[in-house]
């Protein structure tokens, strides 16, 4: 595959998550393959310039202002990690540096305005020194005139994991600053130091520094012999101008792209909560909200393009669902009312007269509920399933006839209803010795206590069960169809009416009076079909949402590699330079 492919495929390249992170990398290694920018046979060869520094460096231990270090051994011919251009060389990160030492561990101290450098310090935009400690004035006395930083000395972090490797390049740092024995400074003057930086961030050495760096710290560590030992693949020290220039060019378009991709992306969110919060919000009019739902649901693909927004979705459907707006009413179906009088029929035959008396009282009206529903306190619904503890010197089977339900048995998978498996079983004889109550299958249960509150799940028992203290459930009167009510109890933030501020609980007299909507019977079961189909949509939504971030994901990584292995070269003999820069330039003005 050629690059130029690779520029044919840019737009959809650019829809990858973390699209313009793979680009900075594609440019990184680009650069020190020597395909960013075309070599000139009239540079000097890269061997001069290794030969000046070997002797700057020998006379820099002559006059004392730097240790004499070992001699590394030549790099061998199947050591290169990559073919690099004619006129370059594998050399050792030792071979091209002056200095190159860790840091002393420095005696910290507060008020004497010196800091010291730190890994935190040491940050990819640059040096942090908001983040540093003090160190103490008198102890900057030991330190030799080569361990305070310079202008362009590298500073490496050399232990950690997921902080070795960093790397930035010290620009006009302030009298008497040192790092500490966890930062590695590289001084190399006599090449371009942000050429040697480009090396040290590429994946070539970034991307494997902790699988390499070794320790007795218990942490990764980038010990003195691996950094001296470090291969680099030096060009001629005009190209590394070139190089380096060219890098910050196209670092700088992709800046600009991430901000255009950010603010469209910024927009899309603005504007899906917007449409959501529209179908939200009772509204009067009717003839707009049905404009605001249909741009919604005409929209549905390009508004939802991440995961949160397609549960905010979700959320959104069950809102319209319960105040009647997702399917039209019909004149011909029974009124709530007179199903209203066959759940106080079906109460009155239970004797449960505490419902009953709850029932009287006067719910608050809900707006914009349709004509033919009736709003009614929660409770009139169906009645209470109190949970029951479970003694410590109880022993739990597995093939009772009965469950006994914690929280932890809620744990399905998100969009699952039904309780099928649990923990643990009971008979008739357990239930009885600690009074547990058997609640019937349909009865929908939910955490009471703690931050499971928060969950909002709900589950329906498929079989006769008892749940423990720290569950609640509805047993729903059997005039009610029983998914309608568990889409009621799920649109239902439970998190309003919890008490407690140290371990938040639900009380039934509280959520007793939640005033609902009841829609007929008939209407229920068609806002249960229709739910049934949106929510398959959903699913179905954020399936292709992960599949596609998956094959965006897969197609960057698949284009980057096969432009990697290999890049297509000009007839010149250089590389396409201009190719990448107009495609970045071209995503750039369509994001925007």
């Amino acid at each position: 595959m050629s690059i130029e492919a690779l520029f044919s495929d840019f737009d959809r390249l650019m829809q990858s998550p973390a699209s313009v992170h793979r680009l900075r990398r594609f440019i990184l290694d680009l650069a020190v393959r020597g395909k960013l920018v075309p070599q000139n046979p009239a540079d000097e060869p890269v061997a001069a310039l290794l030969q000046r520094i070997a002797k700057e460096k020998a006379r820099l231990v002559k006059a004392g202002e730097i240790r004499k270090t070992v001699a590394l051994e030549d790099v061998t011919e199947d050591e290169g990690i990559f073919v690099i251009p004619e006129g370059w060389c594998w050399t050792r990160l030792g071979n091209i540096v002056t200095y190159m030492q860790r840091g002393k561990s420095p005696k910290y101290a507060t008020g004497t305005g010196l800091s010291v450098i730190s890994q935190k310090c040491v940050r990819w935009n640059g040096l942090d020194l908001s983040v540093a400690k003090e160190i103490e004035a008198t102890s900057l006395e030991d330190y030799e005139a080569y361990r305070f930083l310079r202008d362009e000395d590298l500073l490496w972090n050399s232990t950690g994991t997921g902080t070795i490797g960093r790397v930035v390049r010290v620009v006009r740092p302030p009298a008497k600053l040192v790092c500490d024995s966890h930062v590695t400074l590289v001084r190399c003057p006599h090449v371009v130091q942000e050429y040697i930086r480009t090396w040290l961030r590429s994946d070539h050495v970034y991307g494997v520094i902790e699988d390499r760096a070794a320790g007795s710290t218990k942490q990764v560590e980038l010990t003195a012999g691996l950094a001296q030992n470090w291969l680099v693949p030096l060009p001629p020290l005009p190209e590394q101008h070139r190089i380096v220039a060219k890098v910050g060019e196209l670092m700088g378009l992709c800046d600009r792209l991430e901000a255009a991709q950010m603010e469209r992306e910024t927009t899309r969110i603005r504007l899906t909560a917007a449409s959501l919060a529209r179908l939200n919000t009772p509204e009067s009019d009717e003839v707009q909200f049905r404009e605001h739902a249909a741009f919604a649901l005409d929209n549905l693909t390009p508004l939802t393009t991440r995961p949160e927004q397609v549960k905010a979705l979700r959320r959104t459907i069950l809102n319209l669902a319960v105040r009647g707006k997702l399917v039209p009413q019909d004149p011909g179906d029974e009124p709530a009312a007179a199903l209203l009088q066959r759940i106080a029929k079906e109460k009155t035959r239970g004797r449960r007269r505490e419902q009953v008396d709850i029932q009287t009282e006067s719910a608050k009206e809900l707006e914009d509920v349709p004509a033919n529903w009736s709003v009614v306190p929660l409770i009139t619904l169906g009645s209470w399933a109190i949970g029951s503890g479970f003694p410590k010197n109880e022993q739990g089977s597995t093939d009772g006839p009965y469950f006994f339900l914690k929280v932890s048995d809620m744990n399905l998978a998100e969009n699952e209803k039904f309780i099928t498996t649990a923990n643990n079983c009971i008979d008739e004889a357990a239930a009885k010795r600690i009074r547990a109550k058997i609640h019937p299958a349909g009865t929908i249960i939910f955490p009471k206590i703690g931050g499971a509150i928060a969950t909002n799940k709900r589950r329906i028992l498929t079989k006769g069960s008892a749940i423990d203290n720290n569950c609640l459930g509805m047993t729903f009167s059997g005039e009610l169809n029983i998914e309608w009510a568990y889409l009621l109890l799920a649109s239902l933030d439970f998190t309003q009416y919890q008490a407690g501020t140290a371990v938040p609980a639900l009380s039934q007299g509280t959520l007793a009076k939640i005033p609902v909507g009841l829609p007929p019977l008939a209407e229920q079961r068609r806002i249960v079909a229709k739910v049934d189909k949106l929510m398959g949509l959903c699913d179905r939504l954020e399936g292709s949402l992960e599949a596609g971030n998956d094959g965006r994901r897969l197609l960057a990584e698949t284009l980057l590699c096969k432009a990697l292995r290999n890049v297509g070269i000009a007839s010149d003999g250089g590389s396409d330079k201009n190719g990448l820069e107009n495609a970045i330039h071209t995503h750039e003005l369509e994001v925007t």
